[in-house]
């Protein structure tokens, strides 16, 4: 086989390439296996084309994936603190009334001044714990709100034993309130006691139902219990009279009077002033004539006078 190659202008042979049978052969190969080598080539780069599309598209759906997690987990951590705020509002709400209530119970039970503070937080401290989970992670807001479900239930365990305590010192209260008990005066000597004894104007054996008190006219007399004020006025016998209604079926009497200084209807305290000592009514001189009734029957007021309410 021979190759001829012409020039495209003289149309003359110039040059003749002899193939023998091997070259004839490679040539040959030569074509054929160009077109398929390009269609291998071909091939090839669309798979590779194929797999980088692919690997695109699955890296971005991984990526989204992420992405949803991601978000997934933001909005759980969001649920949480949104739950764990309200309950520390929750927790800080009930803990200020917890704050009133001390307060008010150190008042009635007469605690000193400054031995519980509570306008004040507690003081605290202690060494840093290093194994303490770091702040934000998963780890520290697990504990801590497993910390305020634990003080969740300390406050509601407080709260019931406070209301408790309350109770408890609001009824000694108005019992120390509400008993008779001590001296309707603070300057004064027991002048005549509860019983018989001989009648001042007429000098015959009489029964006498009160204490009487001597003491400078004009002088205090106070309510020695609380209770509601059911006479005030004068009387032939007591003169300027007050009576007291203090509950449980007692009331006491304070007559003599030169001046009442409430009114029917009066709430008083213990303790409070109620009238000035004079000698008005059936007297001989100034003093305050003390009576106790108990359900509507006078009993002996000296019982009541050393009577100490804890």
């Amino acid at each position: 086989m021979k190759i001829v190659l012409t020039h495209t202008e003289s149309g003359r042979a110039s040059y003749t390439i002899a193939l023998g049978r091997w070259a004839r052969a490679l040539l040959s190969l030569c074509c054929l296996g160009l077109p398929v080598g390009l269609m291998g080539l071909g091939y090839l780069l669309a798979q590779l084309g194929t797999e980088r599309n692919m690997s695109l598209e699955g890296l971005q759906d991984e990526v989204e994936a992420q992405g949803r997690a991601v978000a997934d987990v933001r909005a759980q951590t969001e649920r949480r603190l949104r739950s764990l705020s309200k309950m520390v509002a929750e927790m800080e709400a009930r803990l200020l009334r917890l704050d009133a209530l001390g307060e008010r119970l150190t008042g009635v039970a007469g605690m000193d001044d400054g031995e519980f503070d509570f306008s004040r937080p507690p003081a605290l401290g202690g060494p840093l714990d290093a194994d303490a989970p770091p702040l934000g992670s998963e780890a520290e807001l697990s504990a801590f709100a497993i910390e305020l479900t634990e003080l969740d239930a300390l406050i509601t365990d407080r709260e019931q034993q406070i209301e408790l305590l309350q109770v408890l010192l609001a009824n000694r209260q108005t019992l120390r309130e509400t008993s008779v008990a001590g001296r309707p005066v603070t300057k004064g000597w027991v002048s005549s006691g509860f019983g018989r004894r001989k009648d001042p104007f007429t000098g015959q054996t009489s029964w006498h139902q009160g204490v009487d008190f001597n003491g400078p006219e004009g002088a205090d007399i106070m309510a020695v219990a609380g209770g509601v004020v059911v006479w005030a006025g004068s009387d032939d016998g007591y003169g300027e009279m007050v009576e007291i209604s203090h509950g449980g079926g007692f009331s006491t009497r304070y007559a003599h009077n030169k001046e009442n200084l409430v009114k029917v209807g009066d709430v008083v305290k213990k303790g409070q002033l109620i009238a000035r000592m004079g000698s008005s009514g059936r007297s001989t001189g100034p003093h305050v004539h003390y009576e106790v009734f108990k359900h509507g029957r006078p009993v002996d007021p000296s019982v009541y006078l050393r009577r100490n309410i804890p």
